[in-house]
């Protein structure tokens, strides 16, 4: 055999091969992942419980600009981004199961949502509290059994997840009485000095245990429970619209569509950055804690930025990504979300090493500025290397062949790698 020969696929109800991929929504898996990362940094450094008074965490100039940019050009547009792909990968992945194997498809469906929520659980209750892949798997029911569902009624359900911060706004105007906003200000900053303790001085199954306790609080109490599903509809807007885009088949005609994605790219844009303004500015000058109408007003332009914003960063790189010139640019990035799930859990497994007491110890110590700094150069100098090395060697990443061998119940047919020679 060759050494760029391959072993054929099974053709019934194997997973799907990686010549199989498409390069574009590896690239902005990629991108989606940098953006989680810096996201991120703030939970892996401080307790989310911080700021619960609204003062600043955070006192010099520079930290609190940080923080207002992270925000604005950040915040939500990744994990946005992340479960645009998902709902996306979710009728592609389905599609190509059922035309292998119509019988076996919805078994092979529901088991990897399994292994995902596996995942998730180990991840959530051990590593860090700020999972997002246990909202995936549970929004992945929803997707299973909006599969057949018309464009109007996908389209309907994005609206009302848009308008739901509005909604909930009004709610907590009526709901959050100055004394219950008083006692979840005293709870959260309970929370905080304990997550300090744990996370910033704790041995590695004191920083578990808190995970735990947390997760628990969060699910168990109602009005955590109500704060936590304000971000489920976050992700399932996306997700949604992930859903469409894949129904409509719109990813193949990429190149004929490319007059409205330019219109559309530029519009996003625009959008973007007025919400941007209107969300960064009045957040600021309401940080006082409790429900107002100006909160309701910058809850509605969140929504509407993280979701312009996002639109804008995909269809710029669409567009970028159908130059030859482009691809090669992007192929590391490309490298990075070709293991997404090994590269996800990688970062908390890097930063709470990082942070942690039971690792270098640095938990309160990285303010905005150089949380930002830092997530940038550990996704560049370490994670895109990495994924570049791991796959010159092998055809997927460790835990996405993990993730494969346990929702197929076999290991997935490997390609033949090239020789280092002959590569």
């Amino acid at each position: 055999m060759s050494p760029t020969a391959t072993v054929p696929v099974v053709s019934s109800g194997g997973p799907v091969r990686a010549s199989e991929r498409i390069a574009t929504l590896d690239i902005v898996r990629g991108f989606a992942l940098l953006g989680i990362f810096i996201m991120n940094m703030p939970g892996f450094s401080t307790s989310f419980y911080a700021e619960a008074d609204g003062s600043h965490l955070w006192t010099s100039l520079l930290d609190q600009r940080a923080e207002q940019i992270r925000d604005m050009l950040f915040s939500g547009k990744f994990n946005s981004m992340f479960s645009l792909l998902f709902g996306l990968g979710f009728t592609i992945q389905l599609g190509r199961l059922t035309a292998r194997d119509p019988e076996s498809a919805a078994k092979h469906y529901w088991r990897r949502l399994l292994v995902l929520a596996g995942f998730a659980a180990v991840h959530v209750l051990v590593f860090w509290g700020g999972d997002v892949l246990h909202i995936y798997a549970v929004l992945g029911v929803l997707l299973y059994f909006l599969r057949n569902a018309s464009n109007r009624l996908i389209i309907g359900l994005i609206v009302g997840c848009l308008l739901y911060p509005a909604i909930n706004g009004i709610l907590r105007l009526y709901v959050l009485t100055p004394d219950i906003v008083k006692q979840m200000v005293a709870q959260s900053q309970a929370w905080e000095a304990s997550n300090n303790l744990a996370y910033g001085q704790g041995s590695f199954v004191a920083a578990a245990r808190e995970h735990t306790r947390d997760f628990s609080h969060t699910y168990g109490e109602p009005l955590r429970l109500w704060g936590i599903f304000g971000f489920y509809m976050q992700m399932a807007t996306t997700m949604l619209l992930g859903l469409l885009i894949g129904k409509n088949n719109w990813v193949p005609r990429i190149p004929e569509l490319m007059p409205k994605i330019r219109r559309l790219q530029w519009w996003a844009l625009g959008l973007g950055i007025i919400c941007a303004l209107i969300f960064g500015i009045l957040k600021e000058m309401n940080r006082a804690p409790g429900p107002s109408p100006i909160k309701v007003v910058i809850s509605l332009s969140y929504a509407l930025c993280r979701l312009s914003m996002m639109c804008f960063y995909v269809l710029t790189i669409v567009r970028l990504a159908q130059s030859p010139v482009w691809q090669k640019r992007f192929a590391p990035m490309a490298a990075a979300g070709r293991m997404p799930l090994t590269n996800y859990l990688g970062q908390t497994l890097m930063a709470t090493t990082l942070f942690y007491g039971w690792g270098f110890g640095y938990f309160g110590k990285v303010g905005p500025a150089l949380g930002l700094l830092l997530a940038f150069a550990i996704f560049f100098v370490i994670q895109v290397p990495l994924s570049l090395w791991w796959l010159r060697r092998f055809e997927f990443g460790p835990l996405e062949y993990l993730w494969r061998t346990l929702t197929y119940g076999r290991r997935p047919t490997p390609t033949i790698r090239p020789t280092p020679a002959t590569g």
